[in-house]
Protein backbone atom coordinates (compact mmCIF):
# COMPACT_ATOMS: atom_id res chain seq x y z
CA UNK A 1 0.00 0.00 0.00
CA UNK A 2 1.17 3.81 -0.82
CA UNK A 3 0.10 7.05 0.79
CA UNK A 4 -0.29 9.49 -2.16
CA UNK A 5 0.08 13.28 -1.01
CA UNK A 6 -0.19 15.93 -3.55
CA UNK A 7 0.15 19.42 -3.00
CA UNK A 8 -1.52 21.83 -5.92
CA UNK A 9 -3.63 24.91 -6.45
CA UNK A 10 -6.66 25.18 -4.48
CA UNK A 11 -8.52 26.11 -7.41
CA UNK A 12 -7.59 23.00 -9.16
CA UNK A 13 -9.03 21.21 -6.91
CA UNK A 14 -12.82 20.12 -7.96
CA UNK A 15 -10.69 18.84 -11.16
CA UNK A 16 -8.38 16.34 -9.04
CA UNK A 17 -11.41 14.97 -7.40
CA UNK A 18 -13.09 14.61 -10.53
CA UNK A 19 -10.29 13.11 -12.35
CA UNK A 20 -9.84 10.77 -8.98
CA UNK A 21 -13.84 10.09 -9.59
CA UNK A 22 -13.21 8.61 -12.31
CA UNK A 23 -10.68 6.50 -11.43
CA UNK A 24 -12.57 4.80 -8.74
CA UNK A 25 -10.76 6.11 -5.93
CA UNK A 26 -13.04 6.32 -2.85
CA UNK A 27 -11.80 8.09 -0.11
CA UNK A 28 -9.61 11.51 -0.13
CA UNK A 29 -8.52 13.61 2.43
CA UNK A 30 -8.22 17.33 1.64
CA UNK A 31 -6.61 19.97 4.08
CA UNK A 32 -5.71 23.72 3.14
CA UNK A 33 -2.49 24.30 3.74
CA UNK A 34 -0.01 27.14 2.76
CA UNK A 35 3.49 26.91 1.91
CA UNK A 36 6.13 27.90 -1.02
CA UNK A 37 8.89 26.39 -3.40
CA UNK A 38 10.37 27.31 -5.95
CA UNK A 39 8.54 30.63 -6.21
CA UNK A 40 9.39 31.61 -3.02
CA UNK A 41 6.06 33.85 -2.76
CA UNK A 42 4.96 37.07 -4.24
CA UNK A 43 4.51 40.93 -3.51
CA UNK A 44 1.26 42.30 -3.60
CA UNK A 45 -0.28 45.75 -3.08
CA UNK A 46 -2.92 46.71 -0.50
CA UNK A 47 -4.45 50.01 0.39
CA UNK A 48 -1.30 51.79 -1.18
CA UNK A 49 1.19 49.32 0.81
CA UNK A 50 3.35 46.72 -0.71
CA UNK A 51 3.91 43.79 1.48
CA UNK A 52 5.48 40.09 0.57
CA UNK A 53 3.39 37.10 0.75
CA UNK A 54 5.28 34.41 2.02
CA UNK A 55 3.52 31.62 2.04
CA UNK A 56 0.58 30.85 -0.94
CA UNK A 57 -2.92 28.79 -0.18
CA UNK A 58 -2.39 25.63 -1.21
CA UNK A 59 -3.86 22.61 -1.27
CA UNK A 60 -2.85 19.10 0.33
CA UNK A 61 -4.60 15.97 -0.80
CA UNK A 62 -4.12 12.31 0.59
CA UNK A 63 -5.05 8.99 -0.82
CA UNK A 64 -4.21 5.95 0.13
CA UNK A 65 -4.32 3.57 -2.59
CA UNK A 66 -2.64 -0.21 -3.35
CA UNK A 67 0.39 -0.76 -4.95
CA UNK A 68 -0.94 -1.31 -8.55
CA UNK A 69 -3.08 1.76 -8.52
CA UNK A 70 -0.32 4.27 -7.55
CA UNK A 71 0.29 4.84 -11.22
CA UNK A 72 -3.37 5.77 -12.32
CA UNK A 73 -3.26 8.20 -9.41
CA UNK A 74 -0.70 10.34 -10.26
CA UNK A 75 -1.23 10.16 -13.80
CA UNK A 76 -5.04 11.47 -13.10
CA UNK A 77 -4.04 13.91 -10.95
CA UNK A 78 -0.90 14.98 -12.96
CA UNK A 79 -3.79 15.33 -15.74
CA UNK A 80 -5.86 17.39 -14.12
CA UNK A 81 -3.62 19.91 -12.57
CA UNK A 82 -0.82 20.83 -14.68
CA UNK A 83 -0.78 23.88 -16.01
CA UNK A 84 2.72 24.21 -17.12
CA UNK A 85 3.33 27.39 -14.68
CA UNK A 86 5.25 27.41 -11.70
CA UNK A 87 3.65 26.71 -8.39
CA UNK A 88 1.52 23.26 -10.38
CA UNK A 89 3.10 21.50 -6.91
CA UNK A 90 4.49 18.43 -5.86
CA UNK A 91 3.16 14.78 -5.57
CA UNK A 92 5.24 12.33 -3.05
CA UNK A 93 4.45 8.73 -2.55
CA UNK A 94 5.09 6.96 0.39
CA UNK A 95 4.71 3.38 1.50
CA UNK A 96 2.02 3.05 4.18
CA UNK A 97 2.60 -0.08 6.08
CA UNK A 98 -0.97 -0.20 8.18
CA UNK A 99 -4.62 1.11 7.71
CA UNK A 100 -7.25 0.54 9.97
CA UNK A 101 -10.87 1.19 9.51
CA UNK A 102 -12.13 2.36 12.90
CA UNK A 103 -15.60 1.54 12.90
CA UNK A 104 -14.85 -2.36 11.24
CA UNK A 105 -11.62 -3.36 12.58
CA UNK A 106 -10.61 -4.15 8.75
CA UNK A 107 -7.25 -3.58 8.33
CA UNK A 108 -4.99 -3.85 4.94
CA UNK A 109 -6.68 -3.07 1.74
CA UNK A 110 -10.05 -4.30 3.08
CA UNK A 111 -9.41 -0.78 5.08
CA UNK A 112 -9.31 1.26 2.58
Amino acid sequence: MKLVTAIIKPYKLDEAREALSALGVQGVTVTEVKGFGRQKGHTELYRGAEYVVDFLPKVKLDIACSDEHVEGVIEAITRATKTGKIGDGKIFVQPLDEVIRIRTGESGLDAI
